[in-house]
């Protein structure tokens, strides 16, 4: 294989530990060297020489994003381009709904769920943000305690069901050869 380097954008450290752990082993059989950049705390023009500097070099990217308040996929996906100046293309940006806290719980079976006394059923995690996360985690456990658990006990399979911007993720990226 020629060597393939693939950069993984995204938000922050919990973004970067999912990404780690969940993602990084699908993907490290196409790709000879795997790296994480996080722009949250990047300054706009910083953010595009980065994305400018991985065209040059004819690297792989995925940026990574949480929707917010956006309405659609589509219109962040063209804020997004907007905010790179055109350097970066839809079909590398990958946007998480609602935020990556919701794809961490959409890994949890029930019997997971409950190890890590999560005491409400979760069918799906389309709608979860960060306050309804935060509220999840056991009284005197650190967040960052409580997620490097969930990934622990984490199931893609289940994940793939109760999230469907996982889904998406995981059979147009993970799973996807094509890329």
């Amino acid at each position: 294989m020629a060597y393939k380097l693939l950069f993984i954008l995204i938000e922050g450290d919990d973004d970067e530990r999912f990404f780690e752990s969940v993602v990084k082993p699908f993907l490290q059989e196409r790709y000879s060297a795997i790296k994480f950049w996080q722009y949250a705390k990047e300054n706009e023009k910083r953010k595009v020489n980065i994305v400018k500097s991985i065209n040059s070099m004819k690297a792989d990217y995925l940026y990574v994003g949480d929707i917010d308040d956006v309405p659609c996929v589509t219109s962040k996906k063209e804020r997004i381009i907007d905010d790179f100046d055109e350097n970066v293309t839809k079909d590398k940006i990958i946007i998480v709904i609602k935020e990556i806290e919701s794809w961490y719980l959409a890994g949890l079976d029930e019997m997971a769920s409950k190890k890590l006394g999560i005491r409400k059923k979760i069918k799906t995690t389309d709608n979860v943000v960060k306050e309804q996360f935060n509220q999840s985690i056991p009284k005197k456990m650190p967040r960052s305690v409580f997620m490097r658990k969930i990934l622990e006990n984490y199931d893609v399979k289940v994940a793939e069901g109760k999230n469907r911007s996982f889904e998406y993720f995981l059979n147009n990226w993970m799973i996807d050869s094509k890329h």
